[in-house]
């Protein structure tokens, strides 16, 4: 049986890690490239950087940040934020992602999917994508982009199944509803876009204990978990986390 992943993200603002709730009120929390060794060192699977600013300033990477933090970390690390075009891409890659998020530059361009799957592979594309409860919409989710700012007219089960059709080697699926509430994760959103492609789908927003994470992995059928709330506070550790999966029958890859 495929191990489910444990995924911390930073986000970032200003060069700093920086944490909110549903999008706002965000507090710094801490310097990004220590953090992402403390997590490595603690045995985190992959490690995800979002620099929540960059589109809505519109400007690209912060390549000589992601450069640092990838200099301390020997897992998948995916980076997203601000990334606009092919040579955003590979310059990310360049500076040490392996993987690279596109959120809102997706939406503004969805060839920029096909056309990073094309030259730099499926595996390295990853769709992130913020939805909210909107009973309007077929799936009754809507997505929004630049950080939840803005909503699109765009379905978040249709908008998943195109991204994937261009290319799309996974998602990165974050519930603006549940994000930052540590109450747990949605899992009705996260089961259906799960069933609705044959790639990877992390969950995120939400998570505040082992409990909820076990939940989304197994209920809400999510291949992975994505982190931040519950280690950034000290709560938990990695190897906390993945002890209490693995007591409930949960694959993992221990520390």
């Amino acid at each position: 049986m495929l191990k489910k992943r444990i995924i911390v993200c930073l986000d970032v603002k200003d060069g700093r890690t920086t944490k909110g709730v549903k999008f706002q009120n965000n507090i710094d929390i801490g310097d990004p490239v220590e953090m992402a060794s403390e997590y490595y060192r603690q045995g985190v699977d992959e490690l995800v950087f979002y620099d929540i600013m960059a589109s809505a300033r519109g400007r690209g990477p912060i390549l000589d940040l992601i450069s640092r933090v990838a200099s301390q970390v020997f897992i998948p690390f995916c980076v997203g934020g601000g990334i606009g075009t092919l040579d955003d891409i590979r310059s990310t890659i360049l500076a040490g992602a392996e993987k690279i998020s596109l959120n809102s530059q997706a939406v503004k361009n969805p060839g920029l999917i096909k056309e990073g799957a094309d030259v730099f592979g499926a595996q390295c594309i990853v769709l992130g994508m913020d939805a909210a409860r909107d009973e309007s919409m077929p799936s009754g989710y809507r997505v929004f982009i630049n950080g939840g700012r803005i909503a699109t007219e765009l379905d978040a089960r249709e908008w998943a199944q195109k991204a994937v059709s261009l290319g799309a080697g996974e998602i990165v699926l974050n519930s603006m509803d549940a994000d930052g509430t540590k109450n747990g994760y949605e899992l009705n959103l996260t089961r259906m876009i799960a069933e609705s492609v044959p790639v990877p789908v992390i969950a995120s927003g939400g998570g505040g204990t082992p409990d909820h994470m076990a939940e989304v992995l197994t209920k809400g059928k999510a291949d992975a978990a994505l982190i931040a709330t519950m280690v950034h506070s000290g709560k938990y550790t990695i190897g906390s986390i993945k002890k209490e999966l693995n007591e409930k029958n949960i694959p993992v890859r221990l520390v």
